[in-house]
């Protein structure tokens, strides 16, 4: 990217220079000389809303130097309207970029704006997966995968998503992450949300798929009893199906036996069977014993919590 001020396809254009507060700024930020200049020429010609090939090209060069200035992909939007661009262009530069840039969140937005237009998502799947393959807990991705979902209906669908050709649904695609990585709690978090999230689905209310996604996750915390993510997603699969944590009373002593310390493996696992002992009265003093091992041993900086708790054992008794 040469100078501006030496390009005569911008020499009709007066540059807007940065306005840091007078000859002597008290704070001025300290943009290179190549960013400063791009931005003064952006600053004139959004003045005039120029909607222009180069006004494009000019955007492209400013993203390179600084892809989080949300208002340059607003006004790169407005212009690739306006001049009615290859959509399918703009997703290949946008390709290259968003491996270039894997935690900044304004490429996703942008990228939804493409896709809603273009009105299809072919080879979409594989992108992401290749962003999650670099980064498989990257947020934004994520976020960006269950706008993708919704919005092209990939809840039940095979997709091609790998070069061998090999077909997976979205929600096998979460068996796949969870393999590599029992702690990823973004693919259990799109696991979740692919379960339960489709419109007229019942989703784990449905005993059937209840029973699968329960396996699964124990499954998971077997792998790694001290992971919470398995745990928390039990605990949200019984809270949204309306079914009673005691159900899952069995599966918890397995991994947390108050008769014997050594043989708690799991301080969620003590959680959970804090709270079901807590809700019969005559299992009230394993729910204390559970909730002092939390606060003595087992998660003694979060200690003031599970006394609280334990205080407030009496009132969950009463309540039931």
């Amino acid at each position: 990217m040469g100078k501006y001020s030496d390009d005569p396809a911008w020499e009709d254009i007066v540059p807007f220079p940065q306005d840091d507060g007078g000859p002597n700024p008290l704070a001025a930020i300290a943009y290179t000389e190549e960013y400063s200049e791009a931005m003064s020429y952006l600053r004139a010609v959004m003045a005039d809303n120029e909607l222009s090939p180069r006004a494009l090209s000019l955007t492209s060069d400013i993203i390179d130097l600084n892809a989080a200035h949300y208002t340059v992909w607003i006004y790169r939007s407005k212009i690739l309207s306006a001049i009615s661009a290859d959509l399918n262009e703009e997703l290949e530069w946008l390709n290259e970029t968003a491996l270039a840039h894997l935690k900044n969140y304004q490429i996703w937005h942008h990228r939804q704006y493409l896709l809603d237009r273009i009105g299809k998502a072919e080879g979409e799947v594989q992108f992401v997966n290749k962003m999650l393959d670099q980064d498989g807990k990257n947020y934004h991705v994520w976020s960006y995968r269950q706008w993708l979902v919704r919005r092209f209906g990939l809840w039940k669908e095979e997709t091609v998503v790998d070069e061998e050709g090999t077909k997976r649904s979205e929600l096998g695609e979460t068996e796949r992450f969870i393999e590599e990585d029992v702690r990823n709690n973004s693919a259990w978090n799109h696991r979740f949300f692919l379960v339960n999230g489709r419109e007229g689905s019942e989703g784990v209310r449905d005993a059937q798929v209840r029973k699968r996604e329960i396996e699964f996750a124990q499954k998971a915390v077997s792998r790694a009893p001290q992971n919470q993510s398995p745990w928390n997603y039990l605990r949200g699969t019984m809270d949204r199906a309306g079914v009673g944590l005691s159900e899952l009373q069995g599966f918890c002593e397995e991994f947390a036996d108050l008769g014997d310390e050594s043989e708690v493996r799991s301080s969620h696992a003590l959680d959970l069977l804090a709270e079901i002992y807590g809700r019969e009265k005559k299992e009230r003093r394993k729910a204390e014993k559970a909730y002092d091992l939390l606060a003595l041993k087992f998660d003694p900086i979060r200690a003031n919590y599970w006394y609280f708790l334990k205080s407030r054992l009496g009132e969950q008794t009463a309540a039931a």
